[in-house]
């Protein structure tokens, strides 16, 4: 059986027509292949989704219970037009879990087909999470500045390595509006986006007056453009669209997902994922002793290694070897890519004590620490200035760290890790 396909609909600028994308596409998809399931569900909470498929009055299970620490049950409900839709929810409970994580939880539940996720129109938490698990990402494009923005969504695909995934789709465009004699909007758009090193599709979903009164009107239910506005260029547009979904999905390799944590028997012990497992000390860069370093990780990346005694003091020294050295703990490197905060990378250390408590923070002057510049850049697996947004434990003790589930000999490390990483987040330091 074909894994679970999904398609993130994103944009951080709002009024781009994400939600009537992902609904119509849903309605379209259904259409074209009967016997596919298709599921959508959205992290916003405007429920235009439950307006559009919703068959029965609302339903208590909805899309807050995906983000759960138990595995979700009788969360897909089968709505209108055959399309299976996740009742939404006016709030969200931030997981204490990387935004990696979403697409562990979609693959363990009882999922098949095509699954389309609405996503908020700013970066948060759940709109990385939505482009991390996602094998297609549609970014609808009206204007200049959504464009800009969308540079925010390649960033966050760059850190994994599937940039590709992305294609931008011109929409609600006016086909009859011109920047000049010579030049029409979209066709401005999508030049642009080329000229960007951008994927665009050769579609554009035409600005309709008939299409937008189909979110309005006495009726509390949304129509979709199939059954309500088969008269408008639209129509043709949305059936395009479907259609190329269709081919990506056939595409699609049969095979799992290449998860992230997925582990690889190495020959020399222990299971471990051979290309996220940094044999070099990022300083020194050479070999470095699993039982004679300090352990880091990157929780984006999942790249992990040690870092000699001696080059864990040239770290510490970029820092405040007063504070850093010698402290025990577990030392959180944030980091925010020029994409972020400005046309420089902003680096900043926090330190943490064995419980896991926030003793003191430091920005670090990365100009004036190339030591620290370039070991950060080997634990992520990228230049800094390249980066997007970043955060790497690094071990205060010199000890050996498993992070293969089930193992508990680095139960203190582990319970810690999870604990700074929802701490920097509700201090909005990560």
């Amino acid at each position: 059986m074909k894994r679970l396909f999904v398609i993130a609909v994103a944009s951080e600028k709002g009024g781009v027509g994400k939600t009537t994308i992902a609904t119509n596409m849903a309605v379209y998809l259904k259409a074209l292949r009967e016997d596919l399931p298709v599921t959508i569900a959205s992290f916003d909470n405007h429920f235009s989704v439950d307006q559009m498929f919703a068959l029965v009055p609302p339903s208590e299970r909805n899309v807050a219970a995906l983000f759960e620490e138990s595995p979700p049950t009788d969360l897909v409900r089968l709505g209108q037009y055959g399309v299976q839709y996740v009742a939404s929810s006016r709030r969200l409970q931030l997981p204490h879990h990387p935004p990696e994580w979403l697409r562990q939880r979609l693959d363990s539940m009882d999922l098949s087909g095509i699954l389309i996720l609405d996503t908020r129109p700013i970066m948060d938490w759940y709109s990385e999470a939505a482009l991390l698990a996602a094998d297609l990402v549609i970014a609808p494009v009206k204007d200049r500045a959504a464009l800009i923005n969308t540079e925010a969504l390649r960033q966050v695909l760059a850190t994994v390595g599937h940039s590709e995934r992305l294609w931008l789709l011109p929409s609600l465009v006016d086909t009859r509006a011109r920047l000049n004699a010579e030049v029409r909007v979209h066709e401005f758009l999508s030049y642009a986006a080329r000229e960007r090193d951008y994927q665009v599709l050769g579609i554009i979903i035409s600005k309709s007056p008939k299409v937008e009164s189909l979110a309005s009107g006495f009726s509390s239910s949304v129509r979709p453009v199939l059954t309500h506005a088969r008269n408008t260029a639209v129509h043709r547009q949305f059936k395009q669209l479907a259609e190329f979904v269709l081919d990506r999905f056939d595409a699609a390799p049969v095979a799992s997902h290449d998860r992230i944590m997925t582990p690889v028997q190495n020959d020399s012990g222990p299971s471990v994922i051979r290309r996220r497992q940094v044999q070099e000390c990022p300083v020194c860069c050479l070999a470095s002793d699993v039982n004679a370093g300090h352990f880091f990780f990157s929780l984006r990346s999942r790249r992990r290694g040690y870092v000699h005694p001696g080059c864990f003091a040239k770290i510490c020294a970029a820092m405040n070897p007063e504070l850093f050295e010698n402290c025990g703990g577990v030392i959180a490197l944030t980091l925010d890519g020029p994409g972020l905060v400005a046309p420089d990378c902003r680096l900043a250390a926090h330190l943490f004590n064995d419980n896991g408590e926030l003793l003191e923070s430091e920005t670090i002057v990365i100009e004036e620490a190339q030591t620290i510049k370039e070991s950060v850049g080997c634990m992520i697996g990228q230049p800094m200035d390249r980066a997007y947004r970043e955060l790497v434990f690094l071990n205060g003790y010199v000890e050996a760290v498993e992070l293969r589930p089930g193992r508990t000999e680095a139960g203190v490390f582990l319970k810690n890790r999870r604990k700074i990483t929802r701490e920097l987040r509700q201090a909005g330091l990560y």
